[in-house]
């Protein structure tokens, strides 16, 4: 929003400096993001002695003028015919900005060389006289810019006015936010139409089908204008906040929209069947063309101003080609209206408009200043362009407005802001911007919300509105008044940031995917039917087709990431993921979020100089979920055969349960290939899925801690033949179930199924790990105790020593 000081001078006296103005706006809310003198422009337009004149060497009325502008002589060609010796001209260097928006270029003219331009008053803006040369003062210095000669200034603020300041889009707006600032009043523009015209009602008349979107259409009907340029006035108020001139009839609605922040439309009333106004929506499939050419289609949605035939305008955004104000147009109807923000909004947007008039209708403009913007455009119609104007107006006003009634107490506004201010300042301060108050019991003011102000519907928005006229500055400093008490923190977070850190320092790279996955990723899966992930839930508003569900397992996110490092040439991965996934319940509105963890790993392990490269398998996803599971605390896990029926995207045989306390608490495994071709992936992927709520659940309640043994210890081999149906995970609890007090450790150091064992046998070989905490153990009383493992063990797995 621009708003030049020459133009809001007419409205409030102006009793501080720009800077002191500019100042002051911005900590009132109004940032004021620029300030720019408009006639800046000119300084590149210099006052020039018009030495000598001669005829142009082509003929006809071209002269060409030996001009000083303090820069020594230099030749111009010039066509004007008060281009004499001795006249004081404006001659405009090359780069200066005419009034009609043309760059002076350094050319020539009919072979003559002229390096700048003598200017009318009408090319520098400066007047309507077009016929000859803009004159000097003969005492004019040469080289003087011409604004300082004639001594132009005029300030032009830029605003930059937030959604809910509606009002602020105005110079009558400013100007009441001036008039607080700099303590005057403002004065509004005395509006007077003359009597006698014919009847406005049996000329033409308006019609509101549909109330909610449009409360209030005003119109007025002007007879026997001209339309043509607009006078000088009105032209140069209008370019001096960035505006074209039209004509009188175009430029009339904008300077009144300018001026009190309601937008007007100007129909050529000729062109209106039926002579009367129909405010419905829009008929979908309806066609319709605007004023800029366009062809739109419309929709039930967007609301249409028509004639007794057919659609002219967009209500609020654009008028159509089809009523719009011509050369020959005599006979206007003005119309001045309150349309819902809403409906305003959704029409632009969806169109793809953006106007002056839809970006005030969609922050909300006042109903109560139709009637008299409506008339202020009449009065200045008929100064501008003549004619007669009908006798009254019509007014549709089937939804007025009611004000809210806001209570605001005086404790409250100073406990808010930190002040002391008293009943009466603070409603002197709200009646400052035009907001009345009324005392009531207590400390309380009664306010009545404004027309104009449809921001304010209770008492923080007045005490907002207090803050900022007081004074942002005013206000005191001071400390918050609460205790600063850190809450405990949560063992769940502090949980999956363990996690996350154990998982990085086993080499793996955190993924983070979005929380979506396609509809179709179960069936990709091998998901069996009935399965809890297959109980999806679908997103709103999908971004993409592969993410149009809740995900309810971090395996198709982990397989894309792999596969998209796959297509970049990165093939040595160790990646992990941790979060939630979502499956729904059965008459619940929202669904369950278990928080999940997957590790995957493939190609080879990490390089280092003394190894070859070896491919990764599924013993490192093992040891990846031994070494989390270690790192927790958790010393009880054990690790059995995946059943078949469990398997989905697992290749079976090659994945394996992870257990604790009887609790699951993840699989491991290798990744099945079918699994992996529908995403992509052409090289094994092996993964380990956790439970993040189980493996919370499996933690110790307590780590103890043990020193450091001062005594060596003693191992023992056992190699024992049993069935190979038995884990060997069962073999090792057995033996730290029988072990005495110096048991220290029970491994697997070797496998052996094959000959010489029979069919159905296997060879187990153990190291136990023998230790005493208060002396060093001698070989009998080791031996003593590995024979009564030994023993039992025998006779627990039906199980023969290897050998006998």
């Amino acid at each position: 929003m621009k708003i030049s000081l020459s133009w809001l001078a007419e409205y409030v006296d102006l009793t501080l400096s720009p800077e002191a103005l500019a100042h002051g706006l911005t900590m009132a809310g109004l940032e004021v993001e620029k300030v720019e003198d408009r006639f800046a422009r000119l300084d590149t337009v210099l006052a020039a002695h018009i030495v000598s004149v001669a005829p142009h060497p082509a003929g006809g009325k071209l002269t060409v003028c030996g001009v000083d502008a303090g820069r020594g002589v230099m030749s111009v060609v010039c066509g004007a015919e008060n281009a004499v010796p001795g006249l004081v001209a404006a001659l405009a260097l090359p780069g200066t900005v005419l009034a009609d928006g043309t760059v002076v270029e350094e050319g020539s003219v009919r072979g003559v060389p002229s390096p700048a331009m003598l200017c009318s008053a009408a090319e520098l803006g400066l007047g309507e006289d077009a016929s000859g040369l803009l004159a000097l003062a003969p005492e004019t210095a040469p080289g003087t810019p011409v604004n300082k000669a004639f001594g132009l200034s005029d300030s032009v603020f830029e605003l930059n006015v937030t959604p809910n300041r509606a009002d602020c889009l105005s110079f009558l707006g400013v100007a009441r936010e001036v008039a607080a600032l700099c303590g005057t009043r403002v004065r509004r523009p005395a509006i007077a139409l003359p009597a006698g015209g014919e009847p406005i009602s049996d000329l033409t008349g308006v019609e509101i089908k549909a109330p909610k979107l449009c409360p209030r259409y005003v119109a007025r009907l002007l007879k026997g204008v001209t339309v043509g340029p607009s006078p000088f006035w009105l032209a140069d108020r209008l370019r001096s906040v960035g505006l074209r001139p039209i004509n009188n009839i175009v430029d009339v609605t904008n300077f009144v929209m300018m001026e009190t922040g309601q937008p007007l439309h100007a129909f050529d009333f000729d062109l209106l069947s039926e002579h009367r106004i129909v405010v419905r929506t829009g008929e979908p499939g309806e066609a319709f063309t605007t004023l800029d050419g366009r062809s739109v289609t419309l929709t039930s949605e967007n609301l249409m101003i028509c004639d007794g035939v057919k659609p002219v305008a967009l209500a609020g955004v654009m008028g159509g080609q089809n009523s719009e104000i011509g050369p020959s147009t005599q006979n206007v109807l003005i119309e001045s209206a309150h349309f819902s923000p809403m409906s305003v909004r959704k029409t632009a947007k969806r169109l793809g408009y953006h106007t002056d008039a839809s970006h005030r209708f969609e922050r909300g403009t006042d109903p109560d200043g139709a009637s008299l913007a409506c008339a202020r455009a009449a009065q200045l119609m008929l100064a501008t362009a003549g004619g007669t104007v009908a006798e009254g107006e019509c007014d549709a006003y089937p939804l007025p407005f009611t004000p809210r009634r806001v209570v605001l107490s005086t404790a409250v506004v100073n406990r808010h802001l930190g002040t002391a201010l008293t009943r009466q300042e603070i409603a002197e301060l709200l009646a400052a911007i035009d907001i009345p108050t009324e005392p009531i019991e207590g400390d309380e003011l009664a306010a009545m919300q404004p027309s104009f102000r449809p921001d304010i519907g209770r008492s923080e928005d007045l005490v907002e509105e207090v803050a900022r006229l007081y004074g942002y500055d005013k206000i005191p400093v001071t400390a918050p008044n609460f205790p600063m008490e850190a809450p405990p923190p949560d063992p769940a977070a502090i949980f999956s940031a363990d996690v996350r850190r154990i998982a990085c320092g086993m080499g793996f790279f955190e993924a983070v995917n979005f929380s979506f996955m396609a509809a179709n990723a179960p069936d990709l899966l091998n998901i069996p039917e009935g399965d809890p992930r297959r109980r999806m839930l679908p997103v709103a508003n999908p971004l993409a087709a592969d993410e149009a569900v809740m995900r309810t397992s971090l395996v198709p996110g982990i397989l894309k990431t792999v596969a998209f490092n796959m297509s970049q040439q990165n093939r040595d991965l160790r990646l992990f993921e941790a979060g939630k996934v979502f499956l729904t319940v059965s008459g619940e509105l929202l669904p369950n979020e278990p928080e999940m963890l997957v590790l995957a790993l493939s190609g080879c392990r990490p390089r280092s100089w003394h190894s070859k490269d070896a491919p990764q398998d599924f013993y490192d996803a093992k040891g990846a979920a031994e070494g989390l599971i270690s790192a927790l605390g958790i010393r009880n896990a054990l690790f059995e055969k995946l059943p078949a029926a469990e398997t989905c995207y697992f290749r079976p045989g090659r994945a394996a349960r992870v257990l604790a306390n009887g609790s699951t608490l993840g699989r491991v495994g290798e990744i099945r290939r079918d699994v992996l071709s529908r995403f992509g992936v052409k090289q094994p992927v092996f993964l380990v899925e956790m439970d993040m709520e189980a493996l919370f659940a499996a933690l110790p309640e307590k780590i103890s801690y043990s020193p450091l043994p001062k005594f060596p210890s003693v191992a023992r081999d056992l190699t024992l033949v049993l069935s190979r149906s038995v884990p060997a995970a069962i073999v090792c609890d057995k033996a730290r179930e029988l072990a005495t007090e110096w048991l220290e450790s029970v491994d697997v150091f070797d496998v052996y199924e094959k000959k010489p064992n029979t069919d159905g046998k296997k060879s187990l070989s153990l190291r136990l790990v023998y230790r005493a905490a208060d002396r060093t153990l001698t070989d009998a009383a080791v031996n003593l105790a590995q024979e009564k493992i030994t023993s039992e063990l025998l006779f627990a797995f039906d199980a023969t020593l290897s050998g006998t």
